[in-house]
């Protein structure tokens, strides 16, 4: 969490807190590292202690998870997606913590993509038919990605000359496969229970991009705490 945001947490409550970010953002620390330190009337560094630690705890743990995902598809082609599921008011903050451990970011909204999922194919009555309507209707033109759950339903998205194809809780070999048959005609993202543990053999498989849920709807939030040192100065750790 940048100093500033620390700040504008503080701000609201006394202009006079001073903060000094020892380290740098998407930095890896180990435990027990001081890694600001905020100095001002004790008043205010009390009141807004919870408010800044949850900021900073939520967000390094999202970029912490993100770190993980990525070293782990380190030395393929992968790249590593958030998604949507994000705490409510905290979107912005999720995903630049997301960009912050190394990932990239999926849509932001229903604004900057039309994704069809297996409930909008079944309301058209099938892929070809959704693509359809999409198209006709969207004045925006927006970038279309379509999600498929079998190998019949990927080839009938790819003969529609869409934008993405998602591969949703597909095994690695029916990812393999999926990847000979689109031929590098559509960018491939895989989705669907990623662990830390499976991401690799996902990887592997040739996909372009893995969307994962969990770092944003499953994040363990990191152990930060806020402490008064002998010289009377808070440090943050």
């Amino acid at each position: 969490m940048p100093a500033w945001r620390w700040r504008l947490t503080f701000a609201q409550l006394d202009a006079r807190v001073q903060i000094t970010p020892l380290v740098a953002d998407g930095d890896s620390v180990p435990a027990g590292r001081t890694i600001a330190t905020i100095a001002g009337p004790g008043r205010a560094l009390l009141s807004g202690e919870r408010v800044a630690l949850n900021f900073l705890q939520r967000m390094s743990g999202i970029a912490t998870l993100t770190r993980r995902f990525v070293d782990a598809v380190r030395g393929t082609s992968a790249v590593i997606l958030d998604t949507r599921k994000t705490a409510p008011g905290l979107r912005l903050f999720d995903k630049w913590a997301v960009r912050l451990g190394g990932g990239q970011n999926h849509r932001f909204g229903l604004y900057d993509m039309a994704l069809i999922k297996d409930n909008h194919i079944a309301a058209a009555g099938g892929i070809t038919e959704a693509v359809k309507r999409v198209r006709k209707g969207d004045g925006r033109k927006r970038a279309i990605e379509v999600e498929v759950c079998t190998l019949a339903e990927l080839r009938e998205a790819v003969a529609l000359n869409v934008d993405r194809i998602l591969l949703d809780n597909m095994t690695p070999d029916e990812m393999a496969e999926a990847v000979r048959l689109a031929a590098g005609r559509v960018p491939l993202e895989a989705s669907g229970n990623v662990t830390p543990e499976n991401v690799a053999a996902v990887a592997a498989t040739g996909v372009d991009y893995i969307s994962v849920g969990m770092l944003t709807h499953s994040v363990r939030a990191l152990d930060v705490s806020l402490t008064v040192d002998s010289r009377q100065k808070s440090v943050v750790r």
